[in-house]
């Protein structure tokens, strides 16, 4: 126990470094298509209007990236606990936005019916939000659980042509979300190697995208113990 916290005043940011900020954030997720070597040399370039002095914008691309990476780290520890402390996890799933179902509206009510899930039905779930590369389309991917007796709809088998790999594809598709959000993949995890893998892809993701990771379910950090003499 820390006791109390001394609350400290609140500084609001300055127009200027609320620019600064914006101007970083887009650069940095821009560089993120570029070799690593190559993605600090875009910040500096991408904030020479904001800050002009060279030794200023060097260290404050300097600065940010370090606390992005440190960020990134934080949340990688963060996913590998969750995952480890959760005795099981049954399905992979993927969600596509799809325009004739959606607009905007995708993330949020997927996200809404995932809480409803997880306080009616006891599913647990770690997610990442994630935009293809050719085509830009909205996706979240996710390890579950779905507990017995906890599964909405149906899972069905279905083929169709994939264009990126260009060739004939099986997805397993839950009628409840394909009716309600389109195409969808339940990929059912039978071994703890096949849960590791997808905690990679998950890894992959972050990467990827510098989304946050979504949390549903009781899923501690840390484990609780008493230590005898």
């Amino acid at each position: 126990p820390q006791g109390h916290k001394r609350r400290r005043a609140t500084i609001l940011p300055t127009p200027k470094e609320v620019e600064q900020k914006e101007q970083f954030e887009a650069a940095y997720k821009e560089s993120q298509k570029l070799p690593r070597k190559e993605r600090k040399a875009y910040m500096r370039k991408a904030m020479e209007e904001a800050i002009p002095d060279k030794e200023q914008r060097t260290e404050y691309v300097e600065r940010n990236n370090e606390r992005k990476t440190t960020n990134k780290i934080r949340r990688k520890v963060r996913l590998s606990k969750k995952v480890n402390l959760q005795r099981e996890w049954n399905f992979f799933c993927t969600f596509t936005f799809s325009d004739t179902l959606h607009t905007e509206s995708f993330r949020k009510s997927l996200r809404n019916t995932l809480k409803h899930l997880v306080n009616r039905k006891g599913w647990k779930h770690i997610g990442v939000w994630e935009r293809g590369g050719d085509t830009n389309r909205l996706h979240f991917h996710g390890i579950f659980y779905i507990p017995p007796g906890g599964m909405v709809g149906e899972i069905v088998e279905t083929k169709d042509y994939s264009t990126k790999d260009h060739r004939m594809q099986t997805a397993h598709q839950n009628t409840y979300f394909l009716e309600r959000y389109g195409r969808n993949d339940f990929q059912a995890l039978g071994s703890p190697m096949e849960v590791q893998h997808s905690l990679g892809y998950l890894m992959k993701y972050i990467e990827k995208s510098g989304e946050r990771l979504i949390y549903g379910g009781d899923l501690p950090t840390y484990f609780e113990s008493d230590v005898m003499d």
